[in-house]
């Protein structure tokens, strides 16, 4: 097990914030194989079937490039723009497959880990320049892996070289019996199968290249659980600070359900252990709603902030206790509780015209709510 400074066993795959910061420095899988073969094989793809055109073009540049008078030839002011417009007719007849082995470069890092432009990945690392640190990586296993598989690319690669050789000799010898144009064309072809066969065996090299570099790179991403507890900690926050926040949440919560008792219609106690504050508006609301709640403290609290504002405070136990934990603060009264929530508010809103001259003095409701009531 690969093991970090502190000795612990890197023993838990790379999570995403890790992978991500590997990517912004740089670090991503890797096949020089998988890219030298998509290059090869484009190549010999495109001179096997571009051969023959490019060919011709090449042989009438050559052509033209030739027919010098003896006085071109001595002209010095001749030369050089002859030898510029040659090289552009060269570069324009290659052109197509000099773009199929562009376009084959940049897209085979596609399909291994994808384009990454990291501007760490530019900046000098001066440790590499200690000698002693050179010769560890040297003798390292990893050094030597590369170094098996540098010469198992070789040895097959030698191969298959041998073999294409060996089959096309006959065809590489009459090409001096050929006219230029047939054999410049022939002889493209030529190295385009030469290059496909050849790319064929990088090929099977790369099928077991990207695996490997697969493999190496989650290897090397590999993290201690303590990293990964750490991490965690860092992305979600330490409890210590959740538990801080949640306690400001809370308290915020319950600022804003204080300002709230204001607006209440009647305050429904236990009388002492519980305090529900109920608003009712029939134009806005369908039923009753619950604008704050509290037990003990924050229940003292509510009549303290009733009292203050001279909001009605009515002592029903088990209502009390039935709405304390059915209803959510900002929730409707349930269906089961309309009687004696209309009762108690029919009392309040009669008190209220009573007070003000406009009613005789309503007589106190008994309500009734059995416990089990949501």
């Amino acid at each position: 097990m690969a093991e970090n400074e502190d000795g612990q066993e890197r023993t838990e795959s790379a999570t995403p914030k890790r992978l991500e910061e590997a990517r912004r420095k740089g670090q991503i899988p890797r096949s020089r194989d998988l890219s030298a073969a998509a290059v090869l094989m484009t190549g010999g793809v495109g001179l096997s079937s571009m051969g023959l055109q490019i060919g011709g073009d090449l042989h009438g540049m050559m052509q033209r490039s030739l027919l010098l008078t003896r006085d071109e030839a001595l002209d010095s002011s001749y030369l050089l723009p002859a030898l510029s417009r040659a090289a552009a007719e060269g570069l324009t007849a290659c052109a197509p497959v000099l773009g199929l082995i562009m376009l084959a470069a940049l897209l085979a890092p596609l399909v291994l880990g994808g384009w990454s432009f990291s501007s760490e990945a530019l900046m000098p690392q001066f440790n590499r320049l200690n000698p002693l640190e050179g010769f560890k990586r040297m003798i390292s296993m990893r050094s030597l892996i590369e170094l098996g598989k540098a010469m198992a690319k070789f040895g097959i690669v030698a191969f298959i070289a041998v073999l294409v050789l060996r089959r096309q000799t006959p065809a590489l010898l009459a090409l001096g019996s050929e006219p230029v144009n047939l054999a410049i064309a022939h002889a493209m072809q030529l190295a385009g199968d030469g290059l496909i066969s050849v790319s064929s065996g990088l090929l099977l090299i790369a099928g077991i290249d990207v695996p490997y570099q697969l493999w190496q790179y989650a290897k090397q991403l590999k993290m201690t659980r303590e990293e990964v507890r750490q991490e965690m900690k860092e992305s979600e926050g330490s409890p210590e600070v959740k538990g801080r926040i949640r306690q400001l949440q809370q308290a915020a919560a319950r600022q804003r359900m204080m300002q709230d008792v204001k607006k209440a219609d009647v305050i429904v106690t236990n009388p002492t252990h519980f305090a529900v504050a109920l608003r009712y508006d029939d134009k806005r609301m369908r039923a009753p709603i619950v604008v704050a709640k509290g037990a003990d403290l924050i229940a003292a609290r509510i009549r303290e902030i009733a009292t203050e504002h001279s909001v009605p405070i009515f002592e029903a136990p088990p209502l009390a206790r039935v709405l304390f934990r059915n209803v959510d603060i900002g929730g409707e009264v349930p269906a089961a509780l309309y009687v004696a929530v209309a009762q108690i508010l029919s009392y309040i809103f009669q008190l209220r015209a009573a007070k003000q001259g406009a009613a005789p003095m309503p007589a106190r409701p008994v309500v009734n709510v059995e416990e089990s009531a949501p």
